[in-house]
């Protein structure tokens, strides 16, 4: 850990706040889109992350050195945005199917479908999309293991860290989040061609 950084954490647990926004200001922006990945939703994620800032800050006090801040913020992140998608409840609909109210009012969600234009495809980054699709119908032990490690590129070490899990836990639970991401690309594939 760097002096400078050890300087802020201390300054942050004396309460100073401008020692505190400069610790984490290389830090706020991966804290979002760590939550926004999680999440899928910008105004979630904005709060989310701004949330788990707050967390830190309180919590800063328990931060006992043993693995970097970056980790132990990010840990903090991850959970925070995990326990507000275990209490949120959302009703889904699927924008094929008809919804129907209370009584008799229904109503057809009537979408253009430019799947097969190639020039749409391309302009949309298919195989990204495709991808990015799959992630999001992981379960969210997968899906987070997922983003820590191919997307944002942490090491097994750091997430280890950031689960609060042993290493060969990280990566059995990688290794079958990978074969099931693999599943949903191939289903995915058969049902586009």
């Amino acid at each position: 850990m760097k002096d400078n950084e050890l300087w802020l954490i201390e300054q942050s647990r004396k309460g100073n706040v401008e020692a505190f926004e400069e610790l984490i200001k290389e830090h706020k922006k991966s804290a979002y889109k760590i939550a926004l990945r999680v999440l899928r939703n910008v105004e979630d994620a904005e709060d989310i992350s701004q949330e788990a800032l707050i967390k830190v800050f309180k919590n800063i006090q328990n931060f006992n050195m043993q693995s970097t801040f970056k980790v132990w913020m990010y840990r903090i992140v991850v959970n925070a945005c995990l326990d507000f998608k275990r209490k949120k409840t959302i009703d889904a609909y699927s924008l094929d199917e008809t919804i129907k109210f209370d009584g008799n009012n229904e109503v057809k969600k009537e979408i253009e479908d430019n799947t097969n234009n190639p020039d749409v495809m391309i302009e949309k980054n298919f195989d990204s999309k495709m991808v990015s699709d799959a992630v999001n119908k992981l379960d969210d032990d997968f899906k987070t293991i997922i983003i820590l490690r191919d997307i944002k590129g942490f090491s097994y070490q750091e997430i280890s860290q950031i689960l609060s899990c042993n290493l060969g836990t990280v990566k059995s639970r990688l290794s079958r989040a990978r074969k099931n991401l693999k599943q949903i690309i191939e289903e995915e594939i058969k049902i586009q061609y």
